[in-house]
């Protein structure tokens, strides 16, 4: 029987004809474009089987996503809690939709947190390979339903060897979290890092110089002059050279992570290298300068309450230590070979 073709098709055709070579091909590649992008897969940007997130002797593989979701495979998932891969299963649910869905556990997951695991996460690896996963706080939040269920005797005596395995993980997370761990594993840790430094700058940091005000106090001077035992005099603007060099350690170094350096970059200078505007003039308004102001305030009140130059270093560091060292136990500081020409 011949096959009925219907009125829509047959416009589709006549318009078809009625377009050039060119037009059809553009239409045509539109169309198969719109198809890839509907059936496009997220990409895992960092993350490989060879490096697995590790919790005791549980290795689960994990990789971040180019939205920035952290996941774990659904075989990782199920090795972690010692679950078996196949075993009973109802047509279309996955291995943890099944779990979940159980009357020993159900009662103690939400509802949201249960369609999550009913939507495994497609996604392609960096190596090109399709895996199935699920964002990586769904384990923590799994364990502590199965340990609630075991707290209230609902579980069943074959899920007992599933709560001690979440017993050990939760463990793990309460050492470190369950993000950090995958960034750490995943090698995300890093880029994180630098794109939150970038984060940083960009809200600390202005694209054009501001006016000059007055910012360092007088008093601010004069504690520094008291502590380094030189003789101030409010009338006399002239500083050691090296002040300088303690500014940016007691002040610039301590406001925020890598401001000192961009603040240097940004700066403008002449052809000598010397700077044409002080440091604050680069900040923002809104957040770099206030964060100044704020920050010379605290460090000019501990220096009022030091007696010497040491006691005022220890009690900074303690209190405000530099984004470049580790903070430091209270301790008593000899600086006697301090010249005051540097740090």
């Amino acid at each position: 029987m011949k096959k009925e073709i219907s009125p829509r098709a047959i416009g589709g055709l006549a318009r078809s004809k009625s377009l050039g070579p060119e037009k059809r091909k553009e239409i045509a590649s539109a169309a198969a474009k719109a198809r890839w992008e509907k059936r496009r897969l997220v990409k895992a940007t960092h993350g490989s089987t060879e490096h697995p997130l590790v919790i005791g002797d549980v290795q689960i593989p994990c990789f971040v996503l180019e939205d920035g979701r952290r996941v774990l495979t659904q075989g990782g998932f199920t090795d972690a809690l010692g679950m078996a891969r196949g075993g009973s299963m109802i047509a279309g649910m996955n291995r943890l939709e099944l779990f979940v869905s159980r009357k020993s556990i159900n009662p103690h997951i939400n509802n949201e947190i249960a369609e999550r695991f009913a939507t495994p996460i497609e996604f392609v690896t960096p190596d090109g390979f399709r895996a199935l996963g699920f964002e990586a706080e769904l384990l923590h939040d799994l364990c502590e339903a199965v340990l609630s269920a075991r707290l209230k005797g609902d579980l069943q005596k074959q899920q007992q060897g599933i709560a001690q395995k979440c017993e050990i993980l939760v463990r793990g997370f309460a050492r470190v979290g369950i993000i950090a761990l995958v960034d750490e594993a995943t090698g995300y840790q890093r880029d994180r890092e630098k794109t939150a430094l970038a984060d940083i700058l960009e809200k600390f940091i202005a694209k054009e110089l501001s006016a000059w005000v007055p910012t360092f106090s007088a008093d601010f001077y004069e504690q520094m002059f008291r502590l380094r035992g030189l003789e101030f005099s409010s009338g006399n603007v002239r500083r050691p050279q090296y002040f300088g060099v303690l500014t940016n350690d007691i002040v610039y170094k301590r406001i925020a992570p890598g401001i000192l350096e961009e603040l240097k970059r940004v700066t403008p200078r002449t052809d000598q290298g010397r700077p044409t505007a002080k440091y604050f003039q680069s900040l923002t308004s809104n957040l770099g300068y206030p964060k100044l102001k704020e920050h010379l305030g605290a460090v000019t009140a501990l220096m009022k309450i030091s007696r010497d130059w040491p006691q005022f270093i220890n009690t900074l560091n303690e209190h405000y230590p530099r984004y470049d060292m580790t903070p430091m136990l209270p301790m008593d500081y000899d600086q006697r070979d301090d010249t005051g020409e540097g740090l």
